[in-house]
Order: structure tokens, then C-alpha cells, then sequence
């Protein structure tokens, strides 16, 4: 789509304006494959779409084959149109076959532009453009100026994806993905604009990331394969307590940076970056697999696995064992025996695990369903499998979390006996603890919560997100400064955290009556409509109530469903006086 065509005798204005760009997902391929169904599908989809642009003050500037150029007058307006673009494009679709579906990528930016006669114009437009081209397909990627208009009266997930390199855009743009569905984007690893370089020291204890292996297929849809054997490989690792070992969100952070293993090993501050590749075909599986030395940037081991599918587990093992050897770890051997996973009887029934991994850390309502689906076929396959039990006891608390199920209080049950479920199956998977330690505290079981948590961290005590759930667990249970404690160890074997610790660490502080650092903690989330809450209960307590009601304002704009009846009714506070005193703060703040 060309923006930048003018007529030398057009009468050029400025405006302050919103753009959104969007484009069909691989339309050459759609157009190729059936031409005229194509053609008339999109006719139509754009249709419905400029008939909504207007709904949303908006006017659609140009259409030109496969995509749209939109004007609205305010940030705002764009980024809600771009959500329901999306919705509609998927509406669209569930009448197509899912090789015909038309799905597109939208791009906005905020700034000066250019209008004639002709259109739209200007380096602003054309950022919009370039957004568009790096966005995932159904995502909005939008500018740090669209961000900073729309985080805090638009109720989205938003996830911070730093200085992007754009093609022609002389300095780089920082961009946010943004999500329709908060939730998921509040438990999503994340980059944060005011990270430092290094979160922490480097541990003495030899540290080691593993960045996402690569699907080397002709089938882009193995990635799965590829993604869920380095959960494995991490998790096995994770287990050894002479090993520091970057969790999962933040490696996964590196998938498509392409980034040097010096460079990679320099953000997250570790010594040894392992990395690798999966190729499938029918039967049999290739995995290639080194660990380097990132201070030399030299091959300290390397190994190819040409077998069977059938030997996956076997693969698994020696990988893991060879990554510990080349680090040079004293492992003790009931630690070694620890490491050795309860492996299915069936291998489809591990398929169908990876399968759910590969959807669980999307966070959305769709996948989380998705991935229990997946993990109860593998529970089908083989009802001895802990791993499958203990990962659907997670969806079915994830549903709970969120009100993602019809009936909440009926999740958090049957999370609870697919946990017990795991552990019974084996005791020595720190899954099941974890999801059993998460249903305890939230039926305000804390004892039984704490020891579950305590318990899985000895069994994993590189596990991130079990050291920030376990801090949550301590910090309703009174025990405040332990669970700082425990939050700025996640977020050192996580650099790039979710707004879930931040969430977490807010709570704690404001418990120990220290509102400043509540405050600080809640204002470095990339999704602040959901720290609104905490912040204004902050700021009221430190009698600041002016301000503390205009984030009450927000936060009915955002959230116009809030109960603080409710609220108080789940809170899960052993100790009454903690949920009295931010019930206090509420009120004081207009609540």
C-alpha cells in the first residue's frame, strides 16, 4: 500500500491525528489458492469493516487490496476499532475452512500527519505502516505515543515490547502489543521501559538460559514440538539446586530475536546459554543441542540425536544430563534420581501435553480451554500420567482466577482433586504442589497452602512463578517480608516478569504500611488499569485522597463491574486486620 503519493497541486493540511493500518495475513497465498472466493470474502469483510470505523469516529482513508488505511481523532478510537477488526475478521471466519480464513495484523501511531486530496501522508503514517508489518497475526501493535493515551482508560492487556527497528524509520520505535484480554497479559513475561541492564549479580552457583530451540520442519504448525521440549529441558534443569536456571517467560522471551548467545547471556546476566533445534518427520525426530560458554562465546558441548520419535524421553534425559555435566555441577544423586521424570505410557499422550503447553502460556480464554482440552486427552490416553493431571488442575485454577468458566466456585474444585490427583501419582512433581498450594489459599486453607508451596519449591527451586505464588500465599498468610523476599528472587530467575509479581509485590508493601514502594511497584506495570485498585488505596492512606479519587474514577471506567463486597468476601487475608485496612484505603478513596 503506497501512503506517501501527492499531487503537486493539492492543498496540504496538518492534523493531529490517530492511524491505523491493517493488512490480510498472507493474501498472496489466499488469492492464489482461490481467487474469486477470496476477493468477494474480503469485499465484504471491509465493507462491514468501514461501516464500524465510522462507529468509532474513524473513517477508513483508502482501501487497497488487501488492506485498510484509517484516520480517527483520538488514540483511543484506533486502538478499540483495531480489537474489533479483530473480532469481526473472526466472526468472519467460522463459516471458512481454517486454510481460507482471512485474518489480518493492525498497526497505530500517534502524531502530525499530512492530508490532501489524496490522502494521508507523513512519517507518521508510515510508522503505522511498518507496525503493522512486524505485528503477529490478530494482534494490535501500537506505539509508546498510543500507549501512553489509551493505558489507562482502555481495560486491554498490553505487553512491552522495546525500541523496534523499523525499515525506513530512522531511530527505533518503542511498540506494545496490545491484547483484548487483560488477564492473560497480567501472568505474560514482558520487557519494561525503565528495566535496567542487569536485574541482579550474576549467582555464584553456575547459571545457565535456555533459549527457545527451533522447529527446523517443513510444518511451521511443529513449532509445538520444538517450544515443548525446551519447557522440558528448563524444567528438568530447574530442579537442581546447584544450578541457577532463567525461567521459561523469560527465555521464551528471545524466540524471534535472533540475538547472539553473548548478547542474550548479557540481558539475562547468566554465564552458559543453551540452544538447539528439532527437525520431525513421520517417525523419526533429529535434535541438535549446545550449551556455550557465553564469556568466551565457545562450544563447550554439542551433540546431535538422530532416533525414533519413540526415543523422545531418552533424548530428553541425556540432554539434561549432558547440560549439567558441561556446567560442571556436583549433583548429588538423590537429586539425580529427582530429575528423572514420570514419563507416559503413551506417546501421543505426551503429544497432546506439548500441544497444551503451546496454548497455556498464550493467557487467553480461547487457548486456556485449547490446552485443557489437550491435557485431558492425554489423561484419557494414560490415567497414570501426574503431568497431565497437575496441568489441567492449572487451567481449571487459571478459570477460576479469571471468571473464564460458567461456574468459578465449580473450578476451584475440580482443580483441587486433579492436584491431589498428581501428587498421588508422583510426589516428586512440584506441578501438582504448586496448583495444590494455589486452590488451598483461595479456600483460605493457609496452612495446608503454605506447606504445599514449600514443598514444591524444594522440588523445584528455580521456578519462578512458584516463588511469586508462594508470595502471594505468605504475604495473605501476614508474612510480608518473606514474601519480598521470595518476589525479588523471581524476578532474578525472570528478568523479563509478568505484572503479576509487580501486583504481588504492591500488596505486600502496602501490608507493611510502606505506600511509597506500593506505589512504585504498581506504576511499573505495563497494564496499570489493573494496579488501579492498590494505587489508589496507596495514595488515600498517605492522604493524598485528590489524587487517589481520580484513579477511583479510572478504575469505575475500566473495571464497571467491581464489587468491593465481593471483594472482600474472596480476599483470602488470614489476618482480618490486613483486609480492613486496604478496605479502609478503598473507601477513603471514593470506592
Amino acid at each position: 500500500m503506497n501512503v506517501n503519493t501527492t499531487s503537486p497541486n493539492s492543498s496540504i493540511t496538518q492534523k493531529l491525528g490517530a492511524v491505523l493500518f491493517a493488512d490480510v495475513v498472507g493474501y498472496s497465498r489466499l488469492m492464489s489458492e482461490n481467487e474469486l472466493d477470496t476477493y468477494n470474502a474480503l469485499k465484504s469483510l471491509i465493507s462491514h469493516l468501514e461501516e464500524t470505523c465510522a462507529r468509532f469516529q474513524g473513517r477508513v482513508v483508502e482501501v487497497r487490496g488487501d488492506g485498510i488505511l484509517a484516520l480517527f481523532e483520538t488514540a483511543t478510537s484506533a486502538v478499540e476499532f483495531g480489537v474489533e477488526l479483530h473480532r469481526i475478521a473472526s466472526q468472519h471466519n467460522q463459516d471458512r475452512a481454517e486454510n481460507q480464513r482471512i485474518n489480518f495484523r493492525a498497526g497505530v501511531h500517534l502524531g502530525e500527519i499530512l492530508i490532501d486530496d489524496r490522502g494521508i501522508h507523513g512519517d507518521n503514517v508510515n510508522i503505522a505502516a511498518r507496525l503493522q508489518e512486524i505485528a503477529e497475526p490478530e494482534r494490535v501493535y501500537v506505539s509508546s505515543a498510543v500507549y501512553d493515551q489509551v493505558c489507562n482508560r482502555l481495560r486491554y492487556g498490553y505487553e512491552f515490547l522495546g525500541p523496534q527497528h523499523l525499515k525506513n524509520i530512522l531511530a527505533p520505535v518503542s511498540t506494545y502489543c496490545v491484547r483484548s484480554e487483560v488477564a492473560g497479559a497480567t501472568m505474560a513475561g514482558t520487557m519494561r521501559p525503565d528495566m535496567p541492564g542487569n536485574i541482579l549479580e550474576r549467582p555464584d552457583t553456575p547459571s545457565v538460559a535456555v533459549l527457545p530451540f527451533s522447529s527446523n520442519g517443513g510444518d511451521e504448525s511443529d513449532s509445538w514440538i520444538a517450544e515443548g521440549l525446551t519447557d522440558d529441558i528448563i524444567m528438568n534443569l530447574s530442579k537442581f539446586r546447584n544450578l541457577f536456571v532463567i525461567a521459561r517467560n523469560s527465555s521464551f522471551f528471545f524466540k524471534t530475536q535472533g540475538m547472539p548467545p553473548k548478547e542474550a547471556a548479557q540481558k539475562l546476566n547468566v554465564r552458559y546459554i543453551a540452544r538447539g533445534s528439532v527437525r520431525r518427520s513421520a517417525s523419526r525426530i533429529r535434535i541438535t543441542a549446545e550449551l556455550i560458554d557465553a564469556s568466551t562465546e565457545r562450544t563447550i558441548w554439542g551433540e546431535r540425536f538422530d532416533r525414533n520419535i519413540d526415543d523422545i524421553f531418552d533424548i530428553l534425559d541425556e540432554v539434561t544430563e549432558c547440560i549439567v555435566a558441561a556446567t560442571a555441577v556436583m549433583i548429588e544423586s538423590h537429586e539425580k534420581q529427582r530429575m528423572i521424570q514420570s514419563v507416559p505410557s503413551d506417546l501421543e499422550a505426551y503429544g497432546s501435553v506439548l500441544q497444551g503447553q503451546y496454548h497455556i502460556f498464550k493467557y487467553t480464554r480461547n487457548d486456556n480451554r485449547k490446552a485443557q482440552n489437550f491435557y485431558q486427552s492425554a489423561l484419557d490416553r494414560d490415567g497414570g500420567y501426574a503431568r497431565a493431571a497437575a496441568a489441567l488442575s492449572r487451567t481449571l485454577n487459571i478459570d477460576w482466577r479469571y471468571s473464564w468458566s460458567e461456574d468459578p466456585t465449580q473450578a476451584l474444585d475440580q482443580a483441587l482433586i486433579f492436584a491431589q490427583r498428581a501428587i498421588e501419582l508422583d510426589p516428586t512433581d512440584a506441578r501438582g504442589f504448586g496448583e495444590l498450594g494455589y486452590v488451598h489459599l483461595y479456600r483460605k486453607e493457609h496452612d495446608a497452602a503454605l506447606q504445599s508451596y514449600r514443598r514444591a519449591l524444594a522440588l523445584n527451586p528455580n521456578d519462578a512463578d512458584m516463588h511469586s505464588d508462594y508470595a502471594d500465599a505468605l504475604a495473605h498468610y501476614g508474612d510480608n517480608e518473606t514474601a519480598i523476599t521470595h518476589l525479588q528472587q523471581a524476578m532474578r530467575l525472570n528478568p523479563y516478569f509478568p505484572d503479576q509479581y509487580l501486583w504481588h509485590l504492591g500488596g505486600a508493601y502496602f501490608n507493611l504500611r510502606q505506600y511509597q514502594d506500593a506505589i512504585d511497584a504498581v506504576n511499573k506495570m505495563n497494564n496499570p488499569t489493573e494496579g488501579q485498585r492498590l494505587l489508589a488505596a496507596s495514595y488515600a492512606q498517605l492522604g493524598e485522597t485528590d489524587i487517589a479519587r481520580q484513579i477511583a474514577d479510572k478504575h469505575r471506567v475500566a473495571h464497571p463491574n467491581f464489587s468491593l463486597a465481593r471483594w472482600e468476601t474472596v480476599q483470602p487475608d488470614k489476618i482480618e486486620e490486613d483486609t480492613h485496612h486496604f478496605v479502609e484505603g478503598l473507601k477513603k478513596a471514593g470506592f
